[in-house]
């Protein structure tokens, strides 16, 4: 109770305010509750900011209503809707209509190319896909063999043609509408990274309730109605989560359709943000603009950065928060299992490179092969136990069985925890890279790389060797004006870490491939490094 007064989560209402919070909560599933509270709570205040201005909450729940009465006069049984949209106000709009009528919800990867699309649709068994037009040929392509698929446009960039369905007309249609109860609760189906194929479903179970509540905001410091900017793509777990707790805290969302480093520290200054949400290759592009460019927005409202996603480097947490004040958290997720850990800014200020303490209601192991627990500091595989943990992969998902031993799952994940209770994340447990016998973390040699003054980003991968069975080939990003050779780099690297350590080649590119939130597409290089 003490957590939740100081969050302003329990405030001072009026009871009848809180008897119409309590009866919207009834309403629906976890999406629609979060909203139609906050409606019901504060309905006057700015709840969503985006680039065609301000909506209130009030306005986001009855734009909802509409469209969820509208998409329910579309032809056949609706089940699964799929959503392909950047950041805005017809993304949010969707997802609170498709969980207000209990069907599904498909989050679509806005990177998607056609033929990966049109797998994931197939296989969801979509029947209508919510997009914004600059996907239409890629919609088209992967709807061909489903034409009775419906298609609802949800941004375009010009006027819309005659006869096209969109957001706007069906809530225009539908304005003051309430859809019929069909008395399903909705699912939301978050697509995997996907990195190293086909993404798979999976569909997470009940959250932690008050406990998990409790637990983030203990660790990371949200308090009810100020404005919460979300960088992150709000398809990807990580950002759907924030967007969701977001409504939950009844915090202003702020967000633009694509990220820009300028635009988004020029929002936050703007709105007066105490958060903002990344994933980590966004401070990166923050830390790389011109200091006289990130000096005219100090951003001093900012009381919290959160991210997820990817790997964290070191250099630039430090960096920012050197800049900007101590307040990045930095938090291990995965979609199957919900938050694992989060490194508060003490945390990272010790060691920049942690993933922080398990989240409250959550248990962590490192196990090795045996499934035995290892000593402190050894490295194994990460187990994770929580109330959060997925229900398994959708329908027709390759690998629906999950590993687990002893209720906790294998997050994928290799790492080891300190002395201090901080786990560190190494790396995949696929992307091991076993040379001449040698047991080789990519992450390590990464690390090392970065520390020289020439190189920006760096990533490792393992490819086919006849004599040492896997060879070490680095990617490196360098600075502008950069000298160093190849050569040297490898030289840098031998000077640091153990000889088998060394990548026996390096290459030089203009910047790595990343997928839409930032991780590093390693089967790409690997695949170039193999040729």
């Amino acid at each position: 109770m003490g957590t939740f007064v100081r969050a302003g989560v329990l405030a001072p209402l009026r009871p009848d305010r809180y008897l119409r919070m309590a009866a919207a909560a009834r309403g629906g599933g976890s999406v629609t509750m979060g909203f139609a509270i906050a409606a019901q709570r504060c309905p006057d205040r700015p709840g969503l900011i985006d680039e065609l201005g301000t909506l209130t909450w009030k306005q986001l729940d009855q734009r909802a209503a509409a469209l969820a009465a509208g998409l329910q006069t579309l032809p056949g049984t609706l089940r699964t809707v799929g959503i392909m949209c950047r950041n805005h106000r017809g993304f949010v709009a969707a997802l609170i209509a498709a969980d207000r009528l209990g069907v599904d919800v498909l989050l679509l990867n806005t990177s998607f190319a056609g033929p990966a699309l049109a797998e994931v649709v197939t296989r969801e068994d979509v029947d209508a896909v919510v997009y914004d037009d600059e996907f239409a040929d890629i919609v088209g392509r992967a709807l061909t063999d489903r034409p009775d698929t419906a298609r609802v446009l949800a941004w375009t960039e010009s006027t819309a043609s005659a006869g096209d369905l969109t957001v706007d007309s069906l809530i225009a249609a539908h304005h003051g509408s309430k859809p019929t109860s069909t008395g399903r609760k909705s699912k939301v189906v978050l697509l995997t990274s996907g990195t190293t194929g086909t993404p798979k479903g999976a569909r997470s179970t009940s959250g932690g309730g008050a406990a998990e509540l409790k637990g983030i905001l203990d660790r990371i410091p949200w308090r009810a109605e100020e404005v919460t900017v979300i960088a992150a793509p709000m398809f990807h777990a990580w950002g759907y989560s924030q967007l969701i707790f977001a409504a939950f805290m009844a915090t202003t969302i702020a967000t633009r359709r694509r990220f820009d480093p300028e635009a988004t520290l020029e929002l936050v200054d703007r709105t007066g943000a105490t958060g903002l949400v990344v994933v980590p290759v966004m401070l990166d592009r923050i830390m790389d603009l011109p200091p006289a460019v990130r000096r005219r927005y100090p951003c001093r409202s900012l009381r919290f950065v959160t991210a997820s996603g990817s790997r964290m480097r070191p250099d630039v947490v430090t960096a920012f928060m050197d800049e900007f004040g101590d307040v990045v958290y930095n938090n291990y997720n995965a979609t199957e299992a919900g938050m694992i850990a989060t490194a508060t800014p003490a945390d990272l200020r010790a060691a920049p490179d942690t993933a922080g303490r398990p989240a409250a209601g959550t248990e962590v192991r490192i196990l090795d092969g045996d499934h035995r627990e290892v000593p402190a500091g050894d490295t194994g595989q990460i187990f994770v136990r929580s109330g959060t943990l997925f229900d398994g992969y959708t329908g027709g998902s390759p690998g629906t069985a999950k590993h687990f031993h002893d209720g906790f799952m294998a997050s994928g994940d290799m790492g080891y925890v300190d002395s201090a209770g901080r786990l560190f994340v190494v790396g995949r447990d696929d992307e091991m890279i076993v040379s001449g016998g040698e047991n080789v973390y990519p992450i390590e040699v990464e690390k090392t790389l970065t520390t020289h003054p020439e190189v920006a980003e760096a990533s490792v991968v393992g490819v086919s060797d006849e004599q040492y069975g896997q060879r070490l080939v680095a990617f490196v990003v360098l600075t502008p004006g950069a000298s160093s050779s190849t050569d040297d780099l490898r030289a840098f690297v031998r000077d640091n870490l153990a000889n088998y350590k060394v990548p026996r080649e390096i290459r030089v590119l203009d910047e790595l491939p990343r997928n839409a939130t930032g991780k590093i597409l390693r089967a790409e290089l690997r695949a170039s490094a193999e040729d």
